[in-house]
């Protein structure tokens, strides 16, 4: 098996944006969102993005991560919020973990010092590639929103990177 590469999503990476992305709604473990998502809404992504990588093995793409902006306030202008998503086929493969990593060395080359998000409390497999890859959990939103009509908890997770980690 060849090793799982990283690269800045490109615009033909699109579809494949929008096939995991969905694929993470319909688990309903990752997001509050519950429309699927089409390649024309992938291709606004880079857009709204500091950061956004996808992780590839022979040419498919495994997954990928997203950094955005998480306030248009000056003072937050280091801080990033993000995402993560993988293929069902490629979970369980350490493809989470690697992206997680490979995101925060992009968003540090790109000047920022913080990454924060939110994780589903059930969502084990996620509280644990976070752990995994250095962040820490700091708190719990609950009742953060609904989804399918029952209240969700979410931990947020954060990670200091560069001179602010020191």
């Amino acid at each position: 098996m060849s090793e799982i590469t990283f690269r800045a999503a490109a615009a033909e990476d699109a579809a494949a944006l929008a096939a995991i992305y969905n694929e993470g709604i319909e688990d309903r473990v990752a997001t509050f969102e519950t429309t699927p998502r089409n390649e024309d809404d992938a291709q606004e992504w880079p857009q709204d993005s500091v950061v956004l990588i996808v992780a590839e093995r022979d040419g498919q793409v495994l997954g990928w991560a997203r950094v955005s902006s998480y306030s248009d306030r000056c003072v937050y202008q280091g801080v990033g919020e993000h995402g993560v998503y993988v293929a069902r086929a490629a979970r369980g493969q350490g493809v989470g973990l690697a992206l997680l990593q490979a995101m925060c060395d992009e968003a540090e080359r790109q000047g920022l010092y913080k990454l924060t998000s939110r994780v589903f409390t059930d969502n084990a497999p996620s509280r644990a590639i976070h752990t995994a890859a250095g962040f820490e959990e700091v708190g719990v939103q609950r009742r953060h929103g609904r989804l399918d009509g029952e209240w969700k908890d979410c931990v947020l997770v954060e990670r200091l990177l560069g001179e602010a980690a020191d």
